[in-house]
């Protein structure tokens, strides 16, 4: 989703580098640490549907397949280019997984379709009304008990962790960072109706604090 617009916003902001994207993650964080620990977190059961939600190049997609075989895992993003780069890494996998182009503001799933949504650096390019939008359409597609887990930059624990931030909120900029920075997502999550939010790990990066928040729908 677009900084100003309903138009999707390129994984680095410009097409140009959407080929660097998953080099650049893996570089610069603990990347499979962290992506193994959210769906460690979701505790995803055999016949459960995992919706990961702006999955990018689906390296958290098939993670959440590869750690649940018995799962349906679904992701979805709003540009087609990354998605291409997803699909051909998730045949060169062999997983069985669903792909979709969507924007997270409008869901394309019915009503109470997921057990799990997963979400991975992708709220903090989110403008504000973005970020309620978003987590509104996922209390709908989350059935009753269902659980969101995102994993984002959230308020920086110390000074280094803050300087280090500055460089990313520079380049996204600070209408979509701000509240990531400032620790409001936890609290954005239950004005939408979550319950039993809370921050459950926190991991240092080259660009900040990256945080993992859960809550689940009543």
């Amino acid at each position: 989703m677009d900084k100003k617009s309903d138009t999707y916003l390129p994984a680095l902001s410009y097409d140009l580098l959407t080929p660097l994207y998953d080099s650049l993650i893996r570089l610069t964080m603990p990347e499979r640490a962290f992506k193994r620990r959210l769906i460690e977190l979701a505790r995803v059961r055999e016949g459960q549907r995992v919706l990961d939600l702006g999955c990018g190049t689906a390296t958290l997609t098939l993670l959440a397949k590869e750690m649940c075989p018995g799962a349906g895992v679904t992701g979805l993003d709003g540009d087609p280019r990354i998605l291409e780069i997803a699909r051909k890494k998730a045949e060169g996998a062999g997983a069985d997984v669903s792909l979709d182009l969507g924007m997270s503001y409008g869901l394309p799933y019915p009503d109470a379709s997921f057990d799990r949504v997963v979400s991975s650096l992708f709220f903090h390019h989110l403008t504000r009304e973005g970020k309620v939008r978003t987590l509104e359409e996922v209390r709908r597609v989350l059935r009753a008990g269902g659980e969101l887990h995102v994993a984002d930059f959230g308020r920086p624990q110390n000074l280094l962790m803050r300087l280090a931030s500055l460089p990313w909120r520079a380049f996204d900029g600070r209408e979509t960072t701000g509240d990531n920075v400032a620790g409001r997502l936890p609290e954005m999550m239950r004005r939408c109706g979550f319950a039993g939010v809370h921050e459950s790990a926190r991991y240092k990066t080259l660009f900040g604090t990256l945080s993992l928040y859960q809550g689940r729908k009543v």
